[in-house]
This record gives structure tokens, sequence and C-alpha cells, in this order.
């Protein structure tokens, strides 16, 4: 390999990272996005899970959350979170949010998010390097393509987790290099592992994607050799072996998770497909493939480019058709999804294609600057590109100017490095083209994100004033404080504070759906977004002594400590369909009247349980109207409170879009506080709760079951058994003693670490036979072709011209 490719990785991946930050920066303040302007950012699952779950990641960091990596006691009465530390919290960038203050974690995000992209295109850049010679600078802007692509900007941007698999496709194509020829027997594994912990859905796609790489690459050195797979095999095996101590706790946390609800496959049409290859276009179901046209001009010359052997431009050429067509053929699509069509984006695969593209555009320039022949024959790539797309209603008017400007900006700069004449103008013309249609498509997304997908209230005075009053009211674990039934978006236990019911991830566990919902608990999103249950029985069980309402922290006396005795013998709970009677089982009184069409006794509170009613309902003709926002399966409405009935006869009145049965309740207060009594007189006297359980003391002689005010979910233990479940909650019998002691452990937690453990010894034994039996290989990667160094390589006056120009005109931009 020519000497200037390896000191020139450094500034290289130091020139892409800079374009991806300049671009992604650029198109967020022209979109007046967060935080360059007043529009938010506060979108989908970004609101519902990214933040909060940052949030939580940032109290656990400082030592203020309420459990710790194995048990979280602020969401869903108290659920697992290792699964979703996996799954939401695995990439080390994460563990940057510990730097910022806590009520400024949505810019946290956003910064680490950032970060992510740049990473990627850095780390695309190294690799490209390593693969075969070729221009440093070129190499930077290619890599900031990749880290720049349509689904990095546009998709994956509020969905950060899936960013990790993107700085993981160029990884583990570099980790397939290593496996080619032999080296890195121990860092090879250790980054198959990092990826997998750092994301292992999108990290899935991208080992698929780089394990193709590599075969390509064996068939076009005519390498296919049974050794380097079998390495290969190897390498990726062990390192999901090493990082087995998470992913295993995931993939059963999946397994008992409520199930979401299912999506057939539909491909997107050709025209559709072609448009997304263009800047500045949207679309939710179709993918979101944008690239610089530099790299898809490059990409286009491949089959002209003579330079090229015939049978690399021939298996390239054929990769990148297959891999387009395995993004629309269903079979394929179910692959790459590991055997599930995602809710949301049925093309979360997209980065390996754009990944894959940026690879044959390096290809092309590896092996010379493309000649006359070659240009055309890309430029009439991308007008057959365009000419497909015309049809496609995805299309914008900013589409094709983009598109051609950069398509002239890439010539320009093509043609002027092939003949050698001012380097840095060829560079800046091709950088230049890329920012620009990135910013522009950048912009675009932002601003079709709004209008198209839920949006939230950014973080504000408001959200620090309910954060601050939360705080206050805390009492845990004496009582909970509920972050309240008005909710602005999922998760707000662990964004505001609190240990509430609200909780929404793609492993809430069944158990705590159906549970909730047999008290009246309301949904979204299919069972999966639990939201608060503000009901004065569902507190007292459930040990809420304080709660927002409204504008205010509300507080109660009328609450049971977390653990709670039934009498021996009492009927284990069997849910039916009422979520009155539901909630007088388990809590062994009767306290509602039923009216049936009648009204409720004047006194009574009046409780109104319609879980598939979309409308509004009142008390009365003078009753304040509270909204209802029901529609089975995806939305089930909560058990609602009508206020107090203070006259005679009157009953409740419905108008609404969407009908469904529902049932009134008559609460009597005064039933519910001896009920209270009864139980709290036999109740733990002291309770002390950790990161992965709970102990509590009982009054001598109690007898019984005790009752915890937490699900029964897969991994709880007391007294070294498997714990019982009493309507739903755990719960233990007590057979003469008098305290309770109860563990969390997440199902496959150890059998990860056995996994893990015996990957640890394998890779040992891996590293020692591979030093002691493998062939000395030269300490420099052999040179795959021969360029003209004077045609690759920037002078250094040049090159410090050009990056104090961009430092410059960014100075000037801020004011400084």
């Amino acid at each position: 390999m020519p000497a200037q490719t390896r000191p020139a990785g450094g500034r290289s991946a130091g020139l892409a990272s800079l374009l991806t930050v300049l671009a992604v920066c650029a198109g967020d303040a022209v979109a007046r996005t967060f935080p360059f302007g007043p529009e938010h950012r506060s979108v989908n699952d970004l609101a519902n899970q990214f933040v909060p779950y940052h949030a939580h990641l940032w109290d656990l960091l400082h030592g203020r959350g309420d459990g710790g990596l194995l048990l979280n006691w602020q969401s869903g009465w108290g659920t697992s979170f290792l699964p979703d530390l996996g799954t939401y919290l695995g990439s080390p960038f994460a563990l940057l949010v510990a730097l910022f203050p806590r009520d400024e974690i949505e810019f946290a995000v956003y910064a680490v998010t950032l970060l992510k992209m740049a990473a990627a295109s850095a780390a695309t850049t190294v690799t490209l390097l390593r693969l075969r010679p070729g221009p440093w600078w070129a190499a930077a802007v290619l890599g900031a393509s990749y880290g720049l692509c349509g689904w990095s900007v546009i998709e994956a941007t509020y969905n950060p987790m899936w960013l990790d698999g993107l700085i993981a496709f160029p990884l583990l194509v570099l980790v397939g290099e290593w496996a080619r020829q032999g080296r890195r027997p121990l860092l090879g594994p250790l980054v198959v592992a990092l990826c997998w912990v750092g994301n292992f859905y999108t990290a899935y796609m991208a080992t698929i994607g780089a394990a193709l790489v590599l075969l390509v690459r064996l068939a076009a050195a005519r390498e296919l050799r049974v050794r380097v797979v079998v390495r290969g095999t190897a390498t990726v095996l062990l390192g999901i072996g090493l990082a087995a101590p998470v992913l295993v706790p995931v993939f059963l946390g999946s397994t008992h998770a409520y199930p979401g609800w299912t999506n057939a496959f539909r491909p997107a049409g050709g025209p559709d497909f072609l448009a997304r290859l263009l800047p500045a276009t949207y679309g939710f179901y179709t993918p979101a493939a944008f690239l610089g046209t530099g790299t898809l001009l490059l990409a286009g010359a491949l089959l002209f480019h003579r330079k090229v052997p015939r049978r690399e431009r021939w298996l390239w050429a054929g990769f990148v058709v297959a891999v387009g067509v395995s993004l629309q053929w269903g079979p394929t699509h179910l692959v790459w999804h590991v055997f599930a069509t995602p809710n949301g984006s049925p093309y979360r695969q997209t980065f390996v294609f754009s990944g894959v593209l940026v690879l044959v555009a390096w290809t092309v320039l590896s092996y010379g600057w493309p000649g006359r022949r070659a240009l055309l024959g890309g430029v009439g790539v991308m007008a057959a590109v365009g000419v497909g797309a015309v049809s496609s209603e995805l299309v914008t008017g900013w589409s094709y100017p983009l598109f051609a400007l950069g398509l002239a900006g890439a010539c320009g700069g093509l043609w002027l490095a092939a003949r050698g004449k001012v380097p840095v103008v060829a560079a800046a013309l091709l950088a230049a083209a890329l920012v620009g249609q990135a910013a522009a498509t950048t912009a675009y997304a932002d601003r079709e994100r709004l209008g198209r997908l839920d949006d939230y209230p950014a973080w504000g005075a408001e959200q620090r004033k309910r954060t601050e009053a939360l705080a206050r009211a805390d009492g845990w674990p004496a009582y909970r404080t509920d972050s309240g039934r008005e909710q602005i978006t999922g998760n707000e236990p662990m964004l505001f504070g609190g240990q509430g019911a609200a909780y929404y991830s793609s492993h809430t566990p069944a158990v705590l759906t159906e549970t909730l919902a047999a008290l009246g608990g309301g949904w979204t999103s299919r069972g999966r977004n639990l939201q608060s249950l503000d009901n004065p029985v569902t507190d007292a069980l459930f040990g809420v002594g304080a709660r927002w309402r409204g504008d205010r922290v509300v507080r109660t006396d009328a609450v049971l400590p977390l653990v709670t005795v039934r009498p021996e013998g009492a009927a284990v709970p069997r849910y039916g369909t009422s979520a009155f009677r539901n909630q007088e089982m388990l809590l062994g009184a009767s306290v509602y009247g039923l009216p049936g069409k009648a009204a409720c006794p004047v006194g009574s509170e009046v409780f109104l349980w319609a879980p598939d009613f979309r409308g509004t309902a009142r008390l009365g003709a003078g009753g304040t109207p509270v909204t209802l926002s029901g529609e089975l399966p995806k939305w089930r409405a909560a058990l609602t409170s009508l206020g107090v009935q203070e006259t005679a006869g009157e009953v409740v009145g419905l108008k609404g879009e969407r009908g469904g049965g529902h049932e009134v309740g008559c609460l009597d207060r005064g039933r519910l506080a001896a009920a209270v009594e009864r139980l709290r007189a036999k109740a733990a006297t002291s309770v002390d709760v950790t990161d992965s359980g709970i102990r509590a003391e009982l009054p001598p002689g109690t007898k019984g079951t005790a009752l915890i005010a937490a699900p029964r979910i897969a991994g709880w233990t007391c007294e070294g058994r498997p714990a019982a479940s009493y309507g739903g909650l755990v719960a233990v019998a007590l057979d003469g003693r008098t305290s309770v002691s109860c563990d969390f452990r997440p199902p496959g937690l150890r059998a990860g670490l056995g996994v893990g453990a015996v990957a640890a010894v394998l890779l040992g034994v891996w590293v020692w036979w591979s030093r002691r039996h493998g062939r000395r290989l030269p300490p420099e990667l052999p040179p795959e072709a021969a360029v003209r160094a004077d045609a690759l390589v920037f002078e250094a006056p040049a090159w410090a011209a050009f990056v104090g120009g961009i430092k410059a005109g960014a100075l000037g931009a801020s004011g400084q």
C-alpha cells in the first residue's frame, strides 16, 4: 500500500467527521430545528423512548435513579431494565450524556446523535483506506457520504440506537478483511462484540452485509478459501458470545413482551425506490437511500471504468443489484429484519445498501480517476435514475435542482482531479456538492417529520416545574410518586421522576400489560405503551401517595406500603371483564356500586370504564367533559373519573365517533378507607428496596401470603424459589416467617454470563493458537493496486489553506 495512505488515515477521518457535522448542523439550522431554532425534534420514539431512557441513564450514572442495571423501579410499577439497557442504551456513546446537565438531556441526545454520525463517517473512511489504496481526501468525502446517507439523516436521527449499526457496518467490513488476512485474532471478536452490544438489531444487518462484502472480495481476488470463511465465522461467533451477557436477556425479554402488531410487507414501487436516491425526498414506507451524487456517479461509472478488472466490475455490479433487490423481495426482507416485518419503517437495512454503494465507488476510484468514457457512463446511469423517478410523488421541487447541481459539481471535481489540476478545487467541489445536498435533505426531513409523525412538547419551563415538584414530593420507598395521567409522552416516570405505572418499551412485559388492563389501565401502540392509571383504588394498592394532576402535586394518605398480606385461604384473583370487580378482587373488599343505567348515589365518585370508546363523556348536563381515546386494539382508553355525584338522578352521557361497551362504577370512599386500614394493620412495618430486590419485615404472628406491589414479571425469586403470582403481582407464602426477601434477576443473565465466559476462554485459546501457528505476515498490508501519488495526494500547504478557509467561514458565520 502506498505510504501516504497510512498516515493520512487520521486526517482523512477527521475531514469526514467535519463534513458530516457541518452538513447536519447546517440542515438543522436552515430548518430552524433544535438546537438552532424554535422548532423541536421531539417526534415518535425519540420523545417517547430515547430521551427518557437517556435521562434514566443519567440518573443512574449520577446515583439518583430508583433501581439499577437489573431492575427499574421507576417504570411499570417495577420492571426489568437490562433488556432495555441492551436495546436502547448499549452504545458506548450513551455514557456521554452524563457530561451534560440533567435539564439539557435533549441537547445531550442530539450531541450523541451527531457524534455517532461523525463516527460512522470516520470509520468508513479508515476502512476504505485499509481495503485499497487511494486519495485520502476522496476517502473522506466518500466516508462522509455514508454518514450522511438518507437513512442516517432522515430515519436514524430520531432512532439514535440504529446509528450504532451505521458505525458497525464499516467496522465489520474491516473485521472481515482481518479475517481474510489472518490478522487481529483478538481485536476482531472484540469489535464484533462491541457492535452487537451497541445495538444487536442493526448489528445483525451489518453483519450480514459485511459477510457478503467479504465473499465478493474473496471472489474478485480468486481467494475463496474455506479456511477464510471459517476464520470469519469463528470471529463473528466469538464476538457474539462475548456479548451474550447482554444479548441473551434482550432476546428473552422480547419473548416475555406483550405481542406487538404485525404488518405485511409491501415493497415500494420502482419510481419511489429510485426517487429516494435523490436529495430532499421523504417517504416513511420507502427506503431512505439518498447518497451524495458524487458517490452515486462513481458507483454508476463502475461498468465503464476499464482500469477495474472485468471480473471485479461484474461481481460488484451484480452485488449492488442483488442487495437492492433484496430490499424489495419479501423472503429476503424477512431475513434482513430477523424474520419479522417491523412496526414502522420496513426498510431498516437501507444503510447496508448505502454502504455497499460507497464501497463500489471507492473500488472505482482506487484503480485511478475515471476517464471521460467512465464519467459519461456514470452520468448516463444518473440520468436513468432521474428519469425513472419522474412519476414518483415523492419527488419535490428541490430534488432535481439539487440533483443536477450536485452532479455538475461532482463531474467538475472528478474531471479536475483526473487531470491533476488544482486538487484543492477538485476536493472543494466534491465536498461542497455532498454537504449542500445532505444539508438540504436534512432540512427537508426536519420539516416533514413534524407534519407527518407524532410530535411532543420539547423540554422547557413546564417540564422543569413538573420535575422539581415531583422531586420535592418523592417519598420512595415509603410511597410512590406518580408523574401523572396527563401524559405528554411515553416513559414520563424516567423523564420527570417518580415511580409510576407508565412504561413504553419493545420489552413491555405481557403480565404487566394484562394486569394493568384488567385493573382499568389504558394504552397506545397496541399494549406496549402503557399509561398511568389515576384511580384511588389502584393508588392505594400500589402505594401511590403523591401524583401530578393538572398543574400541581396532590397527596393522599389512603395508601398501603409496598408489601401487604392477604389472609390464609384467600382466593387468588381471576380477572374478568369488569375493571371495577377486578380491583375489588385484588383489594379484597367491595368498594364500588354498579348502577347499570341508573345514577350513582349522591356523594360517591363516578368512574367510567369504556376501553374501546373514542369521544367525550360527562356526568349530567353540567359536568366537565372528559375525553377518552379508545380504539382497540391499538388504543385503549383508561378507567376515568367523571367527578363526584352531587345531584340525584344525573347519569353519564357519552358523545363519540366510536362506541363499544361501557360500565359505570360508583366508588364509596368510606369503604375504601376501611379496606385500606384493615390491610395496613397487617402490612409490612419496614421496607427496604434495593437495586435488584426488596426486603420487608412483618408484624409478629403474621400468616398468609405476602403481596408485593410490583408485577410478577419473569425473574423474581423469593426465599430462594420462583415467586408466586397473586393477581399478576409478586407473591410469596409466609409459612411462619415474619420477613420477606425477594430478588430480581433478568431471565437469561446467568446463561449469558456462562456463554460469555466460555467465549472468553475460547477466544484466549484462539489467540494463542493463532500466534503460535499462524503464518508470519509483513507489518504492512501488501498493495493491491498502484496509483500515481501526484494524482491522489494533496500538498500540505494546499490542504492547510483549504481547512483554514473552512474554519474562517465557520467562525464568520457564528459571529466570532
